[in-house]
């Protein structure tokens, strides 16, 4: 949808700004908002972030010749041009948040958020209560890993959270499409780079914490700490919902009245880690490695659903939905109904099966340790006692080395059979990443094959009938990155050509 223009003294309410120098004219409108100078045109309003690889003020002077009107910035350019009106502040990530608001005219404002944090299950989670919303009446809008869901259209993302004035504009989008929420995934990243600076939360959800993102945090005290900014941004009647059975939940629920903590537990037996005003719990009645059948205990009610999702880690996605949809002011019959219908999401558990159903894959996003340890867990317990299970991984380039020999430790002893084989190995040799995570591996028992095809290809040869494979860490992606380039790859391709056949190979055909 095109963007309207607003006027620089309408932005200039909501900016916090230190000083103004040049054309101070404030009733000039801006025609659009961006932080990137190439996207300039006459008479938009340019940011200049200071980012990690780059400096958006080294591009002052391009965004300026390129029309920029106004520019807000930390530090006034040496020569600056008397036709544009310099904005210096003293946090460009802020007021960027600051000027997204007014420029899209408050539009987060007008949809009830629910923000989903943590560091699995994310986006499980995030789709259920999307689905379950639209299901009992309310249209809402969804922005996660990958995608963004405007009403009936889908727009492909780079980040999990995009940037503030992005939000923004999709907020708009969303109002536009007739939604009334939005769900969104809340990255540890974007809360410290204040890309949700200004947005208020009717609700928000913990869905658990494990080791992840220690490039960019250091530690894990400073990973749940930007985890827990989601909660102090709850508006005054807002509600939060914590997996209680984590041990990070505490920390999450020290801003929120307990009054309004909504704790879920698959353990309702042991004493609580977190002291809650409303407890869910879930208690599984049967399992397959298709399904689920599940008691969702609400106060006062007991529902049982059947869903497709396996494993107690979706229990406790399922489960966290309900208790928002609860939070929301649903009521439990509304709630159950609306969880119990068909679910899945791509590369998420997806299930994959030859003809004859005797050999079994599952695709999943599984990429850190505590990911990779819960799906093979789940499928063990799952499958039956004499199959076997296989698995295909590897880990990204240019993150986080530390997890790669954990995750080979977990790999070798809790699959039968191990294909270690190239993720997204980006700017690393994927010999090296490889040679990493072999530094973990407790057994023998597995190949290294390089190429991600080849070792998908490999892996579904060596199946028996009955066994199981679980291809891991790519999940939803459709590419493969390699020496900054990024090739068409699919992994559920690859095994509907080794399952069921008929496709042609995809792999590196092209770039997107």
């Amino acid at each position: 949808m095109p963007e309207a223009p607003v006027l620089l003294a309408d932005i200039l309410r909501e900016v916090g700004f230190l000083e103004l120098s040049g054309n101070r004219d404030r009733n000039v409108a801006a025609v659009s908002l961006t932080a990137d100078s190439r996207s300039v045109v006459p008479g938009s309003l340019f940011v200049a972030v200071r980012g990690y690889a780059t400096d958006g003020h080294h591009y002052i002077g391009t965004a300026v010749r390129n029309g920029a009107g106004a520019v807000i910035c930390e530090t006034l350019p040496v020569h600056a041009d008397p036709e544009v009106l310099f904005i210096r502040v003293a946090d460009s990530r802020r007021a960027l948040a600051e000027a997204a608001r007014a420029f899209y005219a408050h539009a987060s404002d007008r949809l009830m958020l629910i923000g989903v944090t943590g560091t699995n299950g994310k986006t499980t989670t995030a789709r259920l209560i999307t689905g379950m919303l639209d299901s009992c009446g309310i249209k809402t809008g969804y922005i996660g890993t990958g995608l963004c869901r405007t009403g009936e259209t889908d727009i492909p993302l780079e980040r999990t959270t995009p940037e503030a004035h992005e939000l923004q504009r999709l907020f708009s989008i969303m109002l536009a499409a007739g939604c009334r929420a939005a769900v969104m995934e809340v990255s540890s990243h974007a809360l410290v780079l204040q890309r949700t600076h200004g947005l208020r939360f009717r609700g928000a959800v913990f869905t658990n914490l494990s080791s992840e993102h220690l490039d960019f945090h250091r530690t894990m005290e400073e990973y749940a700490a930007a985890k827990q900014l989601l909660f102090a941004q709850l508006d005054e009647n807002g509600f939060a919902v914590f997996n209680s059975d984590d041990p990070h939940a505490s920390l999450m629920a020290a801003t929120v009245p307990e009054s309004r903590r909504f704790c879920c537990t698959l353990q309702p037996e042991a004493a609580s880690l977190l002291s809650c005003g409303t407890v869910f719990s879930a208690r599984v009645t049967a399992r397959s490695v298709a399904s689920s059948t599940v008691e969702l205990h609400f106060p006062g009610v007991v529902k049982t659903i059947h869903t497709e999702l396996p494993g107690r880690y979706n229990v406790m996605n399922l489960l966290e939905a309900a208790a928002a949809g609860s939070g929301m002011g649903m009521a439990a019959d509304a709630v159950a109904g609306a969880l119990a219908r068909p679910f899945s999401i791509p590369g998420r558990m997806e299930r994959i099966q030859d003809a004859s159903g005797m050999r079994t894959a599952f695709v999943d996003y599984a990429h850190t340790p505590d990911a990779l340890d819960k799906a093979l867990s789940t499928l063990r317990e799952l499958k039956s006692p004499q199959s076997r299970l296989v698995v295909v991984f590897g880990c990204g380039g240019n993150r986080d080395r530390l997890k790669r020999p954990e995750m080979g430790r977990i790999a070798s002893e809790a699959a039968d059979f191990v294909f270690l084989t190239s993720d997204n190995p980006r700017d690393e040799n994927p010999e090296q990443i490889l040679d990493e995570i072999e530094s973990g591996m407790r057994s023998r028992r597995f190949r290294r094959i390089t190429g991600r095809e080849e070792a998908i290809r490999a892996a579904v040869a060596y199946l028996l009938p009955g066994d199981v494979l679980l291809v891991a860490g790519k999940g939803h992606e459709t590419y493969q990155e390699i020496a900054g380039r990024k090739h068409f790859f699919s992994d559920q391709q690859i095994l509907g050509e080794c399952l069921r056949g008929g496709a042609s190979r995809t792999t590196q055909k092209e770039s997107v």
